[in-house]
């Protein structure tokens, strides 16, 4: 499962205006003993192009305070999986 949470407008260097798009993606892991949600993000540009990490951490406060890092910096696709290395 998906949820969008942020669409962010930027200029590149080159002046050209991007569009990106951040998701939240949402995996159900079932162990015998219980069942927990897996958080992970996926950021896709409106003119192409997109990059996802998924089952980064079951936590959904650890997982907010990425997706706020990744939307408040405006990090595309090709910046993802640096930032998210980065981060754990």
């Amino acid at each position: 499962m998906e949820l969008k949470i942020a669409t962010r407008q930027c200029q590149d260097q080159r002046g050209v205006m991007r569009h990106f798009h951040y998701f939240l993606t949402i995996e159900q892991e079932e162990t015998p003993h219980f069942s927990c949600e897996n958080y992970g993000v996926r950021i896709a540009e409106e003119a192409g192009g997109e990059s996802a990490v998924p089952r980064i951490t079951t936590s959904a406060a650890r997982i907010d305070e990425l997706m706020t890092l990744l939307v408040d910096n405006q990090v595309g696709p090709a910046g993802l999986h640096d930032v998210v290395a980065d981060w754990l």
